[in-house]
């Protein structure tokens, strides 16, 4: 593959295409009110920085019928990891609830004491209506 050479004040050259790629939410939306972008970025850059490449969006708002949405490009998303993308965290944690990638770990802790604060509440109500 023949890549033209790029000149150094360019502002990206070289580095662009060796920098380290991350795989992220970015919020947008207003306030009380998120709506996340899952897009591919350098991973130095903030948030708020422009992106290479949106992948996926994420609504972590339930609907009327008690739906969070999600939408995935996977091919993208298997190209990038290709090609030496990372992942952060509440993205792996999407795409394995999604069953693209094996379930994340943090996943099973967030579902473990939501049974937990479930048991306990149950108590708390029983006891409330004996008394």
């Amino acid at each position: 593959m023949y890549v033209p050479p790029l000149s150094p004040a360019s502002g990206t050259g070289r580095f662009w295409r060796t920098s380290a790629k991350i795989i992220r939410c970015v919020r947008y939306g207003c306030t009380n009110r998120p709506f996340y972008h899952i897009v591919v970025m350098e991973r130095r850059k903030n948030q708020h920085q422009p992106v290479i490449e949106q992948v996926g969006t994420f609504d972590p708002m339930p609907n009327i019928y008690n739906e969070r949405l999600v939408s995935f490009n996977f091919e993208r998303i298997r190209y990038w990891l290709g090609k030496g993308a990372h992942l952060s965290t509440p993205a792996a944690e999407l795409l394995g609830i999604a069953g693209f990638l094996p379930i994340h770990p943090r996943t099973y802790m967030t579902a473990w004491r939501n049974r937990q604060r479930a048991v306990e509440n149950k108590v708390l109500e029983t006891e409330a209506a004996t008394s």
